[in-house]
């Protein structure tokens, strides 16, 4: 196939009559089907992989998305949901066409509960928004992506996204007693609620995380928690990586559990010293970002703890930050480091899986390795402290040799995890990229099974098709060939 597989299609027969019937229940502003504008919503930040949609509509409330979605059915065209297009996986990508809803217009917080500490908010509402809403009142949402300057809370249900600050507090599905949800046939339900518990099964925890193919999550009942009474924050230099990754694995077998537990190797350390200037040292292979909370009495004792067993695996230096502008620099690098990396002028696919804290040190120098062996610059920045691996691969997405070495690369490394008894994921999905992956972890009866679960709400099959199962991927290959990424204005099949 020699087409650029994120070329606008030939317009859909529907097309009129989709554009038209979508106009009269959002309005002409809210309705994008001009090329220029569908090449925004091409992709996430997946960036391999590519396809326009035929159109993307914007909403306000959940009775508009219960519309277009009976429309859709109606129409049988497939429509994938979209927040603020910061997935890593592919998962907001309507890798077969149909219609995008972006759900960035439902941004408003409905209802503050202190007493109670719950928030109600539409799922396009920003996740750091959340926090800033309830700050003054002691109060904040734990779970933290890097990108939650922009990520919003549906997306964050979706992938069900963890953060730095999940080591302790833990990941979305802990903080999320209730949604309203606008289900594949457009009927709209409402799961869990404020309470702690409800009375049923967990359906709540059966959405989050099921990267928006069972339904359309437009609201959210979050759990608020007490922002910690004192924080210490740590940053610790070392000389080789493997003393950093020593360190993690030491800090939680001697009973420390840190509020976060961030490494960054030099690549990353580079990079975000050039665009942030912080005072990092550029001769240091990795530095951790060890940052201790709770209460005051004892806080002090616990960050010592921490340093000597950083000290005790050679660490070069142990800076505290003394003021909050010192912390907020310091987790600055954490924060923006793959917007540092954009800087460098590459494209990058930044992978997610998951090994035991203990294997850190030989995974890592496995992961470097297979960088090499395909070519490739990698760099690392991750949530240590539960062995999340991020590793940054960046390549030139013009260039179909370098395409199909990331792709190689991705999958050893992926492999790599699984070999030492981990996962292909730990907070970025499975989407587009990881389909291939499931088979590897998973057995034909977990993923029938998995699979059967998601027909119950999905019976259709057009909410947010060719996603997640190996099954998907299939389907998707006999209707229109290999799946393609686009390098230097042609399809590269993988």
């Amino acid at each position: 196939m020699t087409s650029e597989p994120n070329r606008k299609p030939p317009r859909a027969p529907f097309a009129e009559e989709l554009e038209r019937e979508l106009i009269a229940i959002v309005g002409r502003e809210a309705v994008l089907t001009s090329e220029v504008d569908l090449r925004a919503y091409d992709c996430d930040a997946y960036a391999p992989e590519k396809r326009y949609p035929d159109a993307v509509v914007l909403p306000s409330d959940t009775a508009q998305v219960s519309r277009i979605v009976k429309l859709c059915c109606r129409l049988k065209i497939p429509f994938t949901p979209r927040g603020a297009g910061t997935g890593l996986s592919g998962g907001a990508t309507a890798i077969t066409g149909g219609v995008i809803i972006s759900l960035i217009r439902l941004n408003k917080i409905l209802e503050t509960d202190i007493p109670n500490r719950r928030m109600t908010a539409q799922a396009g509402c920003v996740n750091v928004y959340l926090t800033k809403a309830v700050k003054n009142d002691g109060l904040h949402y734990a779970p933290d992506p890097s990108s939650q300057g922009a990520c919003t809370v549906g997306g964050n249900v979706a992938e069900n996204s963890g953060g730095p600050h999940t080591l302790k507090y833990g990941v979305t599905t802990n903080h999320v007693t209730g949604v309203t949800m606008v289900l594949p046939d457009g009927e709209v339900v409402k799961l869990g609620g404020k309470l702690e518990d409800t009375p049923g099964l967990d359906l709540v925890g059966l959405v989050v995380g099921s990267e928006g193919t069972m339904g359309i999550v437009t609201e959210v009942i979050i759990r608020l928690t007490p922002l910690p009474q004192s924080v210490r924050t740590l940053l610790v230099i070392f000389e080789t990586v493997d003393q950093a990754s020593q360190t993690v694995s030491d800090i939680i077998a001697e009973g420390v559990l840190p509020a976060a537990l961030e490494l960054i190797d030099t690549f990353i350390v580079k990079a975000c010293e050039d665009a942030f200037h912080l005072g990092f040292p550029l001769d240091a292979e990795a530095v951790l970002i060890i940052e201790v909370d709770g209460l005051e009495v004892g806080l002090d004792e616990e960050a010592a703890h921490a340093a000597e067993i950083a000290n005790r695996n050679g660490a070069r230096e142990v800076r505290q930050a003394k003021t909050e502008l010192e912390r907020a620099l310091l987790w600055k690098a954490r924060k923006q480091a793959f917007g540092a990396l954009g800087r460098l002028g590459k494209s990058m696919v930044t992978h997610d899986g998951v090994i035991p804290r203990t294997r850190l040190p030989e995974v890592l120098r496995e992961v470097r390795a297979i960088a090499l062996r395909h070519g490739l610059e990698v760099g690392n920045v991750f949530h240590a402290g539960d062995g999340n691996l991020h590793p940054n691969l960046m390549f030139d997405e013009r260039d179909a040799e370098q395409i199909r070495n990331v792709m190689h690369a991705g999958e050893e490394i992926l492999k790599l995890c699984l070999e030492v008894g981990g996962s292909v994921t730990g907070e970025h999905g499975i989407g587009l990229e990881k389909m291939d992956a499931m088979a590897w972890q998973f057995s034909e009866a977990d993923l029938e099974l998995m699979e059967k679960i998601k027909s119950v709400y999905n019976t259709s099959e057009l909410c947010n098709p060719g996603k997640i199962f190996p099954t998907a991927k299939r389907c998707w290959e006999t209707e229109h060939g290999p799946r393609m990424v686009k390098a230097a204005g042609r399809g590269v099949a993988v």
